[in-house]
């Protein structure tokens, strides 16, 4: 059960996530999470290096919805401005945000990536529908809502399970 949680690809940040080697393999598309993911929870606005590595990926030709739980307001008001689509109040994990942003980008669960800072919501949801999943390290823990404290919490018993188990070899970095 525990091994749901585990992402196909553990990175720091976005940044280090291999796009071109990604896009090589056929993957198409990224469903992204918005706080923590790839700005902090108050922050409003994208930083000048994620507008440039927003610019790189569609350089590449990926397709890119974020995902986010988050109200309308602060998803829109990030996204917006960048032209970039989005799901909100999304109710990760649930299959259906996952499904209506691969709808939204025209393409299948074999062609999208799923990236979030999350292991019970971003990680858990991509899985079960059987997406490349790439967990990040979140950026700002102390900005988190108490929804994300209590999932931080129950991560922390799984990851404790999966390290018993042998899933989960290297020491966790948050």
């Amino acid at each position: 059960m525990f091994e749901m949680f585990i992402p196909k690809l553990r990175v720091d940040t976005v940044f280090d996530i291999d796009l071109e080697d990604l896009y090589a393999k056929g993957y198409r598309g990224i469903i992204t999470d918005l706080d923590n993911t790839l700005v902090g929870a108050k922050e409003p606005l994208a930083t000048p290096e994620l507008v440039a590595w927003f610019d790189q990926v569609k350089k590449i030709g990926f397709k890119l919805v974020i995902v986010s739980n988050n109200r309308m307001e602060r998803v829109s008001a990030f996204a917006a401005p960048l032209n970039i689509e989005f799901v909100h109040e999304a109710r990760k994990p649930s299959n259906a945000p996952f499904r209506k942003a691969m709808t939204m980008m025209g393409l299948t669960g074999q062609e999208t990536i799923v990236v979030g800072d999350q292991m019970m919501t971003d990680v858990y949801g991509g899985n079960r529908l059987g997406l490349f999943t790439v967990l990040v390290l979140p950026i700002s823990i102390g900005d988190e809502s108490w929804g994300t404290r209590i999932n931080r919490r129950l991560e922390k018993i799984a990851l404790r399970r999966l390290r018993k188990k042998g899933l989960w070899l290297e020491e966790e970095k948050r």
